[in-house]
C-alpha cells in the first residue's frame, strides 16, 4: 500500500520559528515519531513525504535509515496543492493511496494497517472519532443559531484511504471548480461519492498548538511505560 505524508505544514499556530514537524517531542523531531508508526505498520509498502522545499534536508535526514522506499515531494502553498502533488509523484502501479497528516505522530500502526484493508476492500474511508462536546452553531456575529445532535457528529482525523484514480479524479474536479477543501473526504462529499467512518483514537490528535506539545509528550511517556 501507498502512503501519503503531508508533512508541509508551518509553524504558525505552534508559534514556532519552523515546520511543527520538526520541533522535538520526547527528545526526537515529531516526524521521527510519525515515520515509527508507518514502518511498523506492514501493509504500507511505500511513502512520499510531501513538505516544503526549506525542510527537505531536515526531514530527508530523518528519514536515513528508513527502510521502506520513500521519495521526497515538493509540497505547494496549501494542504490541497500538496496531496494533488503527492498523487502526481505516486508509482504508476499505485492503485490505492493513504494520505496521512505528518503532526498526527501518535496514530497507531494498527490504524494504517485497518485503513488499508478498508481501501483494498473497495471502501474509501476515513478514521475518526465520535464527538463528545456539545457543538453551537454560530453566526458572525457570535450568537447561537442551533445545537448540532451530537450523536451526528464525528472529529475527522487521518490516515484516510482512496482508490488513487477516483482520488484523483476529485482533485481534479476541485481544480475546475475553484472549490477549497481541508481534507480528500470533503471532495468526495461534494461528488456524491461515499466514504466509511473508521474509529480511530482520542490520542490520534494533531500536533497544532504548544499545548498539543505537551499532550503528546505525555502519551509518548505512558506508552513507554514512564
Amino acid at each position: 500500500m501507498h502512503l501519503l505524508i503531508a508533512a508541509a505544514g508551518s509553524g504558525s499556530r505552534m508559534r514556532a520559528n519552523c515546520n511543527k514537524l520538526l520541533l522535538p517531542i520526547a527528545g526526537r523531531p515529531l516526524l521521527a515519531w510519525t515515520l515509527d508508526a508507518v514502518l511498523a505498520a506492514e501493509q504500507i509498502s511505500w511513502v512520499g513525504v510531501v513538505g516544503q522545499p526549506i525542510d527537505k534536508q531536515p526531514i530527508l535526514s530523518l528519514l536515513e535509515s528508513f527502510s521502506k522506499p520513500f521519495v521526497w515531494v515538493d509540497g505547494g502553498s496549501t494542504r490541497q496543492e500538496s496531496v494533488q502533488l503527492g498523487l502526481a509523484a505516486l508509482p504508476s502501479n499505485a492503485g490505492h493511496v493513504l494520505i496521512h497528516d505528518g503532526a498526527r505522530c501518535l496514530v497507531d500502526p494498527e490504524l494504517l494497517n485497518l485503513s488499508a484493508k478498508e481501501v483494498l476492500s473497495g471502501n474509501a474511508v476515513i478514521a475518526a472519532t465520535p464527538v463528545t462536546d456539545t457543538i453551537k452553531r454560530v453566526d458572525s456575529q457570535g450568537l447561537i443559531t442551533d445545537t448540532p445532535n451530537r450523536a451526528d457528529l464525528w472529529s475527522a482525523q487521518t490516515p484516510q484511504a482512496f482508490s488513487v484514480e477516483q482520488l484523483r479524479h476529485g482533485h481534479a474536479q476541485a481544480l475546475e471548480k475553484g472549490w477549497t477543501v481541508t481534507d480528500d473526504a470533503s471532495l468526495y462529499e461534494r461528488l456524491g461519492w461515499p466514504v466509511r467512518i473508521i474509529e480511530g483514537a482520542p490520542s490520534n490528535i494533531k500536533v497544532t498548538t504548544p499545548f498539543d506539545l505537551i499532550v503528546a509528550e505525555a502519551v509518548i511517556a505512558m506508552r513507554k511505560g514512564c
